[in-house]
């Protein structure tokens, strides 16, 4: 509980408290104190008391959605997973407008390469490189090769991985849960290539991107219960909504009436039984057609 209290005061130390007056009374008295220095109310994130008019007045159910405890947790992870999406996407956008430039002017770039090339071939020469057996060079002249219209195909499917890559970030830094179902499809889909990319030459920076895409599936999948695993969406938001601090004070307040309600109860049975044990006998009515010198039954 303390982790999760830290957590959420951090991120409150950061934002700002977030207050709501509710107006069902016996909410609005859960949430609100009196000071010296003025009202104060109970911040809907970390739980402590914020001098001061609250941001927002309505029913608790109009109240807005605060994360908080292992919400606010899986936000920053989402988020942290949108920034890496967002990054990715404006990399692959400039690599397609590389690839379209490169695509329309691809003559006069060889022959800037090879004049390069043949300036640059007695310097390598003397620090002991062979140029024209560069394995970097071979793979430079091949691509000099590549129809125009390969190019353009190229550069077309490229800009369409760049926007699947920006709608997902954009997503899943509001927390939506499209977004959710968007990004486990897509990363699923790309990560055969990914394992075949990495039989082909192993490197650590595809290691590590294969590692990062596996464990966003994983997490995605499990944490936010896609496809109906652990409950599906139902699950979902019964325990978002379980985590809120309004639902959290209702459900005490329901707790608190139950057991008030419960010790009334028992108050008035034992009352109850406390009468019956003192009813003196001669207040008691005989049975009738029964005879009278015989004793009187009392009933527990």
């Amino acid at each position: 509980m303390a982790m999760t209290r830290d957590w959420d005061r951090r991120h409150c130390a950061r934002k700002g408290h977030i207050t709501y007056a509710p107006t069902e009374p016996e909410l609005r008295d859960r949430l609100h104190v009196a000071t010296a220095v003025g009202e104060a109310w109970r911040c809907l994130r970390c739980g402590d008391f914020a001098i001061g008019a609250p941001h927002g007045a309505g029913q608790a159910a109009d109240a807005p959605y605060v994360p908080r405890g292992k919400a606010l947790r899986d936000l920053f992870i989402l988020r942290f997973l949108a920034v890496e999406r967002l990054v990715r996407g404006v990399f692959i956008v400039l690599v397609a407008w590389a690839v379209w430039k490169f695509s329309n002017s691809q003559t006069s770039v060889q022959q800037l390469f090879n004049d390069d090339l043949t300036l640059f071939r007695p310097i390598a020469q003397h620090y002991g490189f062979d140029l024209d057996h560069s394995a970097v060079v071979d793979s430079i002249q091949k691509t000099f090769q590549y129809k125009h219209s390969t190019l353009l195909i190229t550069a077309v499917a490229l800009v369409a991985y760049a926007l699947i890559e920006i709608v997902e970030a954009f997503g899943l830094w509001a927390a939506k849960r499209w977004a959710e179902y968007l990004t486990v499809v897509a990363t699923a889909a790309f990560l055969p290539l990914e394992i075949i990319e990495l039989t082909h030459k192993v490197s650590g920076f595809k290691i590590g991107t294969l590692a990062l895409n596996v464990l966003a599936v994983l997490y995605i999948l499990l944490a936010k219960r896609l496809f109906g695993l652990r409950g599906g969406a139902k699950a979902f938001e019964a325990e978002r909504h379980g985590a809120s601090l309004l639902e959290v004070e209702a459900a005490a307040h329901q707790a608190s009436l139950r057991e008030r309600e419960a010790q009334v109860a028992e108050g008035a049975a034992g009352a109850l039984a406390n009468v019956h044990r003192t009813v003196p006998l001669d207040r008691v009515a005989p049975q009738r057609g029964g005879a009278v010198d015989q004793p009187s039954r009392i009933v527990e």
